[in-house]
């Protein structure tokens, strides 16, 4: 972090304090989103007994896991209202408007009576706080991608945006850590009864904590100095930027949805791998992606954003093949996997808020990311672990393995058909 943080003493009228103060703020409320965002899945089967009818638990357990999918649609709404916003009152505002979001909602399933109290009312509100935890969590990416790139020094802005999924991994493994812990510790009934509300209520208790510090930032230079009235950019040459968003967001969902998130129960599923060696494997393939990201960051800063996005994008096309076969029922296989993909989707993740970024204006640069990125995530990283089992039972999963490539060779062309960015001004892009 310290690295992250060091620069300039002054640049555009905010100092190296100030900016070490509002990269922390943004990190650390990042990082809670995420928290906030997976440990529903991760207490899914007890939300299920705890807020649904219990007269069918198969019915409860679907019906928690729909309330979860829920939260999918509201993200693009949420990217593209916050992002509108974002370019309106400024990105400061918003991440606050959003932790607060996310961390109520944390804190009302926390607290929310059980079925037995309150009966279907308990899962009415279940879905109302999903519904606003999708909504702040869509608009945290849009929000949080332009907030970094734009508080960063420009000659450090490819680490600094590494920042961004380094608190996105982290969220992620503290909500499994921590369900890890809970389920060691407690017993089947304490959970059942509540110990399943330990890390919602821990979530919202930390949200606010990271909702102070939010508060405590400063608006990014160049928002601030943005001329009242700007001009904007004509509307061919937004949607021209918007569409080159979209290809390089769509090979990076279906490579993170398809071997990141969901490898490890396809290896359970698909191969006969026992559960317990699949988490493992995939715990420390990810892990170990954590210390990756900064490199990748800083090499950017060195060789251009061009030559990184590229090992992602044609690295994923030449070895999606060999990463699907090397699995079978042996844990280190599923390592072998997860921590390739793993590698390759850090190399773009690491970047992809200086990217975008870069790429447009200051007056548009939320509502660009906000649109562009969550309609390509729910469109093609959302609908990747379908597609991926559709064809899997119609024995055609070489079909699905071949429409990854073809994402990521498009990909491929629209950077290589990109200028470099490296080191610019955002200023300059407007």
């Amino acid at each position: 972090m310290a690295e992250l943080a060091a620069g300039p003493a002054r640049r555009d009228g905010m100092d190296a304090r100030a900016r070490r103060k509002s990269l922390l703020a943004s990190v650390l409320g990042n990082a809670l989103e995420w928290y906030d965002w997976n440990v529903y899945a991760v207490f899914a089967t007890f939300l299920a007994s705890a807020l649904f009818d219990q007269a069918d638990r198969v019915s409860a357990l679907l019906s928690t896991f729909a309330v979860f999918a829920v939260g999918f649609v509201t993200r693009p709404l949420g990217g593209i209202v916050f992002g509108l916003l974002a370019d309106r009152i400024g990105r400061r505002g918003v991440l606050v408007a959003t932790m607060l979001t996310t961390a109520g909602a944390s804190l009302v399933v926390g607290v929310l009576p059980g079925y037995s109290h309150l009966g279907t009312w308990s899962s009415a509100i279940l879905l109302v706080a999903r519904l606003a935890q999708g909504m702040g969590h869509g608009g945290e990416s849009s929000a949080s991608y332009a907030y970094v790139a734009e508080i960063a020094p420009r000659e450090r802005r490819g680490l600094w945006s590494s920042s961004v999924f380094l608190s996105v991994s982290a969220g992620t493994l503290l909500a499994t850590g921590l369900g890890a812990v809970l389920t060691a510790t407690l017993t089947p009934g304490q959970l059942a009864e509540w110990g399943w509300r330990v890390p919602f209520l821990v979530g919202g208790v930390l949200g606010l904590f990271a909702l102070y510090l939010r508060r405590n930032a400063e608006e990014s230079d160049v928002f601030k100095e943005m001329p009242a009235g700007a001009r904007p950019w004509p509307r061919k040459r937004l949607f021209g930027a918007g569409l080159r968003i979209v290809a390089i967001s769509a090979a990076i969902g279906v490579m993170y949805y398809s071997w990141i998130v969901f490898g490890v129960g396809n290896a359970v599923s698909r191969h006969g791998m026992p559960s317990s060696s699949a988490f493992a494997a995939g715990f420390l393939a990810q892990s170990a992606v954590l210390f990756v990201l900064p490199l990748w960051g800083r090499l950017s800063d060195r060789i251009g954003r061009k030559p990184v996005v590229l090992v992602f994008a044609l690295g994923s096309a030449a070895l999606a093949f060999p990463i699907t076969a090397v699995v079978t029922d042996q844990g280190w296989t599923l390592f072998v996997s997860e921590f390739t993909a793993a590698l390759l989707w850090s190399a773009v993740a690491a970047v992809y808020p200086a990217v975008v970024s870069e790429m447009l204006p200051t007056s548009s640069r939320g509502t660009g990311i906000g649109i562009a990125s969550s309609l390509s995530n729910a469109v093609f990283g959302g609908t990747a672990p379908y597609l991926g089992e559709l064809f899997e039972a119609w024995r055609l999963s070489w079909v699905f393995t071949c429409y990854v490539v073809v994402l990521c060779l498009l990909a491929a062309v629209v950077v290589a058909t990109m200028k470099e960015t490296r080191g610019i001004e955002l200023s300059q892009v407007d």
